[in-house]
């Protein structure tokens, strides 16, 4: 296992970690976690090197937490570094955040969490936690040694990123960053700053949720053959998230033994700068590949906006195309509802008024699309 320093907390963390929401199941039902080849499986990570263990409130419908203070005992708990998150879209008022934190530490059976993270923020959520406390939570929680290190999750757009980060001394933050979403979210400008306020930066879904390496489509699969037939595709995606140095922890929701093997085997010869110029040159063929698959060439400028009935047009769009370039219209579904439709802002609103077409320096056919967007995400 290669170990990073992780921004300026002094701690050094695996290169890679290990991510407890998509556990093995009994029966096809997420919340069923099978107990046994659960904990086999976490603590096989960790007796490979793995040292950062991420779990959340409402991962496997609650019961990731209990199952990782299960997987923990016998002496692994001190072996690593524990993550979980305070579920911010649960909290409405102050005392929220110290029950959440409380009920946490006793499921986790231990007297403090490593990594605190505030789960998922957006501007919604974002605004009810800072209005409601969270700085004085936060300094309380720390001075009581329940936790020790404190961040945040992110899901939004990356003003928003930027507003949130330089707004306190977070020791960390998880973003969403893979080959195909350099530019997405936070990004890759997102990362570049939080390694330039010494934050470190824990990077989650460097697959896409399985979308990079399930389902490929044929022309993108006999690229990466290209490069090299015996290393697969979740080996380039990952050991091009480990050539660049402001990455930190790469966290893998694994489920299957083979999972835990390969990535170690990845892992273990990963580190910075060791991809050459024709491999990363090659990589981004790969990523004009995927985004050649979208469906609409919407380049999200924004212009289109606001719309009178509230659609979020560049949205919808993006998770059109995601769903489209990576050949998973699931993940494009819980993206776009978790994104767009929760927000109240779904393609279903648009009447065809009209205006947005007016708008469009690129004379798009945005309400036509938009039905394709209900078809398809909504359906």
């Amino acid at each position: 296992m290669q170990y990073r320093d992780f921004g300026r907390t002094g701690v050094t963390l695996s290169a890679l970690g290990m991510g407890c929401m998509r556990l093995p199941v009994t029966g096809n039902d997420p919340e069923r976690i099978n107990a046994p080849e659960a904990i086999s499986l976490i603590r096989r990570a960790i007796d490979g090197g793995v040292n950062y263990i991420d779990t959340a409130w409402g991962y496997h419908g609650g019961n990731s937490e209990p199952l990782v203070a299960k997987a923990l005992k016998d002496g692994y708990r001190e072996k690593v570094y524990l993550a979980t998150k305070l579920p911010c879209y649960l909290v409405n008022k102050r005392e929220d955040m110290d029950d959440y934190l409380n009920r946490q530490l006793k499921r986790l059976e231990t007297d403090h969490i490593d990594f605190y993270l505030l789960h998922a923020l957006n501007a919604k959520t974002w605004k009810t936690v800072r209005d409601n406390g969270i700085f004085a939570f936060i300094e309380k929680a720390r001075k009581e040694g329940k936790i020790r290190f404190i961040g945040f999750s992110f899901h939004d757009d990356y003003p928003v990123f930027e507003e949130i980060l330089t707004s306190f001394d977070w020791d960390l933050c998880q973003i969403q960053y893979n080959i195909i979403d350099e530019e997405f979210q936070a990004g890759q400008k997102g990362l570049r700053l939080a390694d330039s306020r010494g934050i470190g930066v824990v990077i989650m879904e460097p697959l896409r949720g399985g979308g990079l390496t399930n389902n490929i489509p044929d022309n993108i699969r006999r690229a990466w053959k290209v490069l090299k037939p015996e290393r697969s595709p979740a080996d380039w995606c990952l050991s091009w998230l480990w050539d660049q140095p402001e990455v930190g922890v790469v966290l893998s929701g694994m489920t299957k033994p083979e999972h835990v093997e390969e990535n170690l085997k990845i892992a273990d010869r990963s580190g910075v700068h060791t991809l050459k110029k024709f491999q990363k040159d090659h990589i981004k063929k790969i990523r004009d590949m995927y985004h050649n698959r979208t469906i609409i060439n919407c380049t999200g400028c924004g212009y289109c906006m606001p719309c009178p009935h509230g659609v979020d047009i560049p949205n919808s769009f993006q998770y059109l195309n995601l769903a489209s370039m990576i050949n998973n219209w699931n993940e494009g579904r819980r993206l776009y509802q978790l994104l767009v439709v929760d927000k109240g802002k779904a393609a279903s609103q648009c009447v065809e008024c009209g205006e947005c077409l007016e708008k469009c320096p690129q004379h798009l056919p945005i309400p036509e699309t938009l039905k394709t967007v209900v078809q398809k995400l909504e359906s």
